[in-house]
């Protein structure tokens, strides 16, 4: 299995670059927006059959053309990806659905989807000689970027906010990593990193500030279309917080049109769940606006969605209008509410962001804009143990 990647292109397509993979490169040094890998996808379209992934190991990596390089060394892997895409038929059921699908995030190591994000960065960073990776997070990338540099044997430094639960603190300190808490959100907490880090000279993770995170993030979409042998489905409802999930995903949808595999033209709608305390891609996507204003005062008991302002912003609303999706915002009560029925109709583990995901379509099949024939994909982005004290009956 050998990479594909050729270049970092500027996602804002300001005209500077290419810019060589084989160097450390964060934000497009011209205008500051995020970098993206781009593939030899036509060498790659004439050699690699999908067929040839029966035959190898069951994680993110047997995409490896599509993925960045680790070098000699391989990729830093705690057997990331691979993760169960369950026909959530009780479920279904209850909501007139037959075709309800959970892509089951919680199942990688550390409990949640960052997993694979840090697994491709931590991979790049290692290859390019990094000593100390540092990250700001909401909680679960915290955790994944110190369970990945402990694999690799950097050393791993993390900011989170200072209310963040106690669970994500103590298992980044399982893995050895260096803590900070920070007052105020992750923004807050991206600030104190980004200032710590350019006087150190630490290698910085932050969400689409480098440009791997989210070439991990998109082999969901690569498993989700093997998994449904090779149909899409119509429609997938993904949490969105920093948003390289969705931005990843329909990048991964473009590379696997070009390599063959899928249809052209037919891809799944996309649709953006956040919460009512912190909604800045809904407010954006329905005044009909490129980016997303900051939001003030975000508020909410699901960490991952409490994220005021995503750099990539223009992805994500991109991503949703051009696959003809949409964004809507939930209610911290229903997220908890939600959990439960995903627990007890189905056996799932779900974070509230998951639960999220949830609330966002019983709203759309009430609207009428899913259908009950439809195909619907959710995505429960991590477990419910890091969130029990929510199931005690306060949010």
């Amino acid at each position: 299995m050998t990479s594909t990647l050729t270049s970092l292109t500027c996602s804002a397509s300001c005209g500077a670059g290419p810019f060589d993979p084989d160097r450390t490169q964060h934000l497009c040094p011209a205008c500051g927006m995020p970098l993206l890998a781009q593939y030899d996808l036509a060498t790659a379209a004439q050699s690699w059959d999908r067929a040839s992934l029966a035959g190898r190991p069951r994680t993110m990596w047997r995409f490896q053309e599509v993925l960045p390089s680790g070098g000699r060394a391989g990729p830093v892997s705690l057997g990331e990806g691979c993760t169960p895409l369950l026909h959530a038929r009780r479920l279904g059921a209850s909501l007139g659905l037959d075709r309800l699908y959970v892509k089951d995030e919680s199942a990688n190591p550390t409990n949640s989807f960052k997993a694979r994000g840090l697994s491709a960065a931590v991979t790049v960073a290692r290859r390019l000689g990094a000593a100390t990776i540092s990250v700001p997070s909401a909680g679960n990338a915290a955790n994944a970027l110190a369970a990945y540099a402990a694999r690799a044997g950097v050393a791993a430094r993390v900011f989170m906010p200072r209310d963040v639960k106690t669970p994500f603190v103590r298992e980044c300190e399982l893995y050895g990593a260096d803590v900070t808490l920070v007052d105020g959100l992750i923004t807050d907490a991206g600030r104190v990193a980004a200032e710590a880090g350019a006087a150190h000279g630490w290698y910085d993770v932050s969400t689409l500030k480098e440009p791997y995170r989210v070439e991990g993030k998109k082999t969901m979409a690569y498993e989700v279309a093997e998994q449904l042998g090779w149909e899409w489905p119509d429609w997938m409802i993904y949490p969105t917080g920093g948003g390289t999930g969705i931005v990843g995903m329909w990048k991964a949808c473009a590379e696997l049109e070009a390599l063959g595999w899928m249809p052209a033209g037919r891809r799944p709608r996309m649709v953006s769940v956040q919460a009512e305390g912190c909604a800045p891609i809904v407010r954006a996507f329905e005044a009909g606006a490129d980016r997303a204003e900051p939001w003030e005062g975000a508020r909410t008991a699901a960490d991952g969605l409490r994220v005021p302002r995503a750099i990539g912003d223009f992805l994500i609303l991109r991503a949703l209008r051009e696959s003809g999706g949409t964004a809507l915002a939930v209610s911290d009560d229903a997220m908890v509410a939600a959990m439960r029925e995903m627990g007890a109709a189905e056996g799932l583990s779900a974070a509230p962001e998951g639960g999220a995901t949830l609330v966002a379509l019983r709203a759309l099949l009430a609207q009428g804009t899913i259908a009950p024939s439809d195909r619907v994909v959710l995505f429960n982005t991590g477990g419910a143990l890091k969130y029990l004290d929510l199931l005690d009956g306060t949010v």
